[in-house]
């Protein structure tokens, strides 16, 4: 059969005509475009032909970005290369660059200090003279029991036996008072009913500690709690039970809101303040815990009254004991990271290391008592029984030390320095320099301070002194000084 001839299908047709058509328009668009980047090709306008355009659509946002610093970075290159500096510019230059790198020193030196790699030397700047001593900044009814200063040492806290928190400012002695809430609002925090034959709580504070952030200050009494208190209000936010005895020392974790409490019921509770939480409890003590302190890592030091302080790693879970040669440690404090410097009731002062479980270095009668003063005809013991461990001796002929006044109640230390003090009964605040190449405690200097000194805390500077004082011990009333003026006193430091 024939074969049939193909119609034309008019859509291909036209299709093909519509095409040629643009494909005409577009050779005339093109040749314009030509003409028209010929012309601006004249004038100078594109450097680089007609491939720029493509160029731009194709970069990125990061490659602009990166492209304006580098032109930005050229531009300064060569204004800095055109306007050359004269010779006194390079000179300030020279002294900017020293100056700086002096700074970078110091900051360096300053965390190393802060962080106790490096100790500061103090104890030979330190001058006291004889116009100047203790003065009163804030006064109590009762006996001082506690006292501790904010992290930059622009206030500081005190409790007393009736129940009274005091706020103070350093420089100007203005005192603010914390007004503890009703019954009902205790309760609502937290406070448990009384135990035993106890038939109301008591407020009496035995203990305090303030936070490295200055939110928060912690205080422990005979009531067996913990009270937490917000240092911009002074009003009490939680109580903390759980203690079976009386609190009797607290101390924060610096840096953290991390509260170590030490009780009569023989152990260490770990709490955390910002969460209003109970986290663990350390055992280890046979008798009372009498003092606790705590530096940046977590590590816990306690005294009590079985004759031995220990060491608590919380994060190992293990523990160091190191026992007194022949006395009762009354307090203790850190150093550095591996020495602890303690006080007995026996008027000696003790110096440690990690290292040993005995003193390297014990100063008996540290703070002995004219022999006039004393009612009591007791006679001095010239030797303890372990008398080999016996390195300073600070015996005149007419002091006594075997009494009440010459116990070592309170110790503390310059964070990170060989700035060391100590307190007692006899009238007098002795200042110390530790050194740590010879294992050696050297005596400073003696500020007269009448009263028990219940409590001593430096400021982290080392510029002043706070001592907390009282006609009575800390822990008791078996003795008394009736001439002494209950309150916090204060000891400028020349540097």
């Amino acid at each position: 059969m024939p074969r049939k001839k193909k119609a034309h299908d008019p859509f291909f047709t036209n299709d093909s005509r519509k095409r040629q058509k643009q494909n005409k328009k577009l050779d005339e668009d093109e040749e314009e475009d030509a003409e028209i980047e010929s012309d601006f090709d004249e004038d100078g306008f594109f450097a680089g032909g007609g491939g720029g355009e493509e160029q731009e659509e194709e970069e990125t946002g990061a490659e602009v970005r990166k492209r304006l610093a580098q032109d930005l970075l050229q531009r300064v290159r060569k204004s800095a290369q055109k306007g050359e500096e004269e010779e006194d510019d390079e000179e300030e230059k020279d002294e900017e660059g020293a100056r700086d790198s002096l700074v970078a020193q110091k900051l360096l030196k300053e965390q190393n200090e802060e962080s106790g790699r490096v100790r500061r030397s103090l104890a030979s700047r330190v001058k006291v003279s004889g116009d100047e001593g203790f003065r009163v900044l804030a006064k109590h009814r009762h006996s001082v029991t506690a006292v501790a200063l904010s992290e930059d040492d622009s206030k500081g806290f005190s409790a007393s036996k009736d129940g009274t928190i005091m706020q103070w400012d350093v420089n100007s002695g203005q005192c603010e008072r914390y007004k503890w809430p009703s019954d009902s609002v205790l309760k609502s925090h937290g406070l448990k009913d009384p135990q035993g034959s106890a038939t109301r709580q008591s407020k009496q504070a035995l203990a305090l500690a303030a936070s490295s952030d200055g939110r928060y200050l912690a205080t422990g009494g005979l009531d067996r709690h913990i009270h937490i208190w917000d240092t911009r209000t002074r009003e009490h936010l939680q109580s903390f039970p759980g203690h079976r005895g009386p609190v009797s020392c607290l101390t924060f974790r610096q840096g953290t809101s991390e509260l170590f409490s030490g009780s009569f019921d023989r152990t260490i509770k770990i709490w955390n303040v910002e969460d209003r939480t109970y986290m663990s409890t350390l055992f280890g003590h046979q008798s009372e815990v009498l003092s606790i302190d705590c530096l940046r890592k977590e590590r816990v030091l306690t005294a009590g009254r079985d004759r031995s302080m220990q060491l608590f790693k919380v994060h190992e879970e293990s523990r160091l004991v190191f026992r007194a040669p022949a006395s009762s440690l009354e307090c203790c404090c850190f150093v550095g990271n591996d020495e602890l410097f303690s006080g007995s009731d026996d008027g000696s002062i003790e110096l440690w290391t990690v290292m040993r479980k005995k003193p390297i270095y014990i100063l008996r009668n540290a703070h002995a008592l004219p022999v006039d003063s004393m009612k009591s005809d007791q006679k001095d013991s010239e030797k303890l029984p372990n008398g080999n461990l016996e390195n300073g001796y600070n015996h005149p002929k007419d002091h006594h030390c075997l009494s009440v006044f010459s116990w070592v109640s309170a110790v503390s230390v310059c964070r990170n320095s060989d700035l060391a003090a100590s307190g007692a009964g006899n009238g007098s605040v002795r200042l110390w320099e530790i050194e740590s190449d010879t294992k050696d405690i050297k005596s400073l200097c003696n500020v007269p301070l009448a009263g028990f000194v219940n409590s001593l805390a430096f400021a982290k500077s080392g510029e002043f002194l706070v001592a907390g004082v009282g006609q009575e011990p800390r822990l008791g009333r078996w003795g008394r000084n009736p001439e002494a003026r209950n309150g916090v006193s204060i000891l400028p430091l020349k540097l």
